[in-house]
C-alpha cells in the first residue's frame, strides 16, 4: 500500500508530501489524516527539527475533500446527521488542530490548485508560498457544504475577513498572482523554482536559535486569540527562558564578532 505521506529530511528541515496524486491529494481519508497527525507529533519529539515544509504530489496541491466520497455518502462522509458531526470531529478536524499545535515553523509549497479543505490546509501552515500554476478556492458552497475543518476561522487570518468572505460566498478561484495581492502568499515562482525557494526560506528560519523559534510560533499563536496583558506576561515568562540559553550567548557574542552564530539548541 502507498504511503499517504512521505517524508524526507534535509538538514533541520523535514519535508511533507501528500501522496495521492492521481487523486489529487485529498486529505478526507482516514490514513492521509493519521499521517499527518503523526508527522507533526515526530516533529515536535524531535528538538533537531527547525522547519517543516508541506507539499503535494504530482500536479495538485490538495483537492481537500474527496469529492466521490461525498457523493456516496462514504468514509467520513457517511451515516446521521450526528455521526456525520462525529466524523468530521474526530476526523479531518485533527488535521487544523495537529497542525496549530506543530512546534515548529511550518511553509506550505503550494504546487497546484489548493481547492476547499485544500485550500485551509494551506491556510494551516505559517508561511505559504506558490507556485505560478496554483489556484486557490474556498469552495465549499460549491458543493452545498460549509468549511467543515476549520477554514473560516483559518481563511479571515490569513487575508483578512473582507477577502475571506468573498472567497466563501462565492467559492470562485483566485490565482498564484492573486493570492500575492491579497496576501494569502508571499512568494510566487515558476514551478521548478517552488521547492528550491522553499527551502532557502526554510535555511533562512532555520538558521536561528531552535528553542526561540518554538517559542515565537507559541507566543505568535496564542496572541491570536490571548489578550493584550496575557500576551506581555507569557512573553515575559518566555523571555526569561531565552536569556539564560546558550544559543542566546552565542548569537549575542556572534554579533559583537561578526561571524556566523553556531547554534547548539541549549
Amino acid at each position: 500500500m502507498r504511503d499517504p505521506l512521505l517524508i524526507d529530511r534535509v538538514g533541520d528541515t523535514i519535508v511533507w508530501t501528500l501522496n495521492n496524486p492521481e487523486a489529487r491529494n485529498p486529505i478526507s481519508d482516514a490514513g492521509t489524516i493519521a499521517a499527518l497527525e503523526d508527522a507533526v507529533t515526530a516533529v515536535n519529539r524531535d528538538p533537531s527539527v527547525r522547519v517543516a515544509i508541506l507539499t503535494g504530489a504530482g500536479s495538485a496541491f490538495s483537492s481537500g475533500g474527496n469529492v466521490k466520497h461525498m457523493l456516496d455518502r462514504a468514509g467520513m462522509f457517511g451515516g446521521t446527521p450526528a455521526e456525520l458531526r462525529q466524523g468530521y470531529r474526530h476526523g479531518i478536524q485533527r488535521i487544523p488542530r495537529a497542525l496549530h499545535h506543530c512546534e515548529v515553523p511550518t511553509i506550505a509549497a503550494v504546487n497546484g490548485p489548493a481547492i476547499g479543505a485544500g485550500c485551509d490546509l494551506a491556510a494551516m501552515c505559517d508561511l505559504r508560498i506558490a507556485s505560478s500554476t496554483a489556484k486557490f478556492a474556498e469552495s465549499f458552497v460549491k458543493v452545498g457544504i460549509i468549511p467543515g475543518d476549520g477554514g473560516a476561522w483559518l481563511l479571515p487570518r490569513a487575508v483578512g475577513m473582507a477577502r475571506a468572505s468573498e472567497m466563501a460566498f462565492t467559492g470562485e478561484a483566485i490565482d498564484a498572482a492573486t493570492a500575492l495581492n491579497w496576501g494569502l502568499v508571499s512568494q510566487v515562482v515558476e514551478p521548478d523554482q517552488l521547492l528550491p525557494a522553499a527551502h532557502q526560506l526554510a535555511a533562512r528560519v532555520a538558521a536561528n536559535p531552535p528553542h526561540v523559534l518554538r517559542m515565537t510560533k507559541r507566543l505568535l499563536r496564542e496572541a491570536q486569540h490571548q489578550s493584550l496583558e496575557s500576551i506581555l506576561e507569557l512573553s515575559a515568562a518566555m523571555q526569561s527562558i531565552a536569556h539564560h540559553t546558550e544559543d542566546h550567548l552565542e548569537a549575542v557574542g556572534a554579533m559583537l564578532e561578526r561571524r556566523t552564530p553556531q547554534f547548539s539548541g541549549r
